[in-house]
């Protein structure tokens, strides 16, 4: 193929440089898929962040060791901050004003979170139940430390001097009870709280007048 161009005026041929064809190139399947999958991934991680991010909350922790049946204070519970722990169900840190006052049904421990469950509102002190205190010496507490909702056994003992049958048909007399609280006064006995049934109540003060009454821990709480 040619065209007609002038030189100097006069017409003459000239060829024509024919066109560059641009090679399209080939993706490779395997690209392709490659950059699908990391598309793909960044989009799940941007996700992840901002139901991360939605899902932290304020709550409540407990700050120091708690004891069954103690009401709760401020001093007792701390704000913190935690991440997906909806599925624990937790309190909100803003309803603490709502908890003081209320009593702890198991044992509390420093930095766990506090949950609707380990608290209660329900007296130690039950329904046809009065409360006793026990003076006794240190070597006659069953444990190291006596917790309240402890249950414990007090069983009377024979008055001095009865021995044999007489000390089998005089003693063993048995009464359950519950710790409510205990104090150390400064001479180092220890003062023993107890829910006890109101009928067991007039036996009991008798035999501890007496000295004549042993306390037993069948259970801690």
């Amino acid at each position: 193929m040619s065209v007609v161009a002038a030189r100097n005026g006069t017409p003459v041929e000239a060829p024509v440089a024919p066109p560059k064809v641009v090679r399209q190139r080939r993706i490779r399947p395997g690209l392709l898929g490659l950059a699908v999958l990391l598309i793909a991934l960044g989009g799940l991680g941007a996700a992840f962040a901002v139901t991360s991010v939605r899902s932290t909350g304020s709550y409540l922790a407990v700050a120091r060791p708690v004891e069954v049946g103690q009401q709760l204070t401020a001093e007792d519970l701390v704000p913190v901050r935690v991440s997906g722990g909806r599925e624990l169900r937790p309190v909100p840190a803003d309803r603490m004003k709502e908890l003081l006052g209320l009593r702890a049904a198991v044992r509390l421990t420093p930095g766990t979170l506090l949950t609707p469950a380990q608290l209660t509102d329900a007296p130690l002190l039950g329904p046809g139940q009065q409360q006793i205190a026990l003076g006794l010496a240190a070597d006659q507490v069953p444990a190291r430390e006596l917790h309240p909702g402890d249950k414990v056994l007090l069983v009377s003992t024979p008055t001095a001097g009865t021995s044999g049958s007489d000390s089998a048909r005089g003693g063993g007399t048995r009464f359950a009870a519950t710790v409510i609280d205990t104090a150390t006064p400064e001479n180092g006995d220890v003062v023993v709280y107890l829910a006890l049934a109101v009928r067991d109540v007039p036996a009991v003060v008798v035999l501890a007048a007496d000295d004549r009454i042993a306390l037993v821990l069948t259970e801690a709480a």
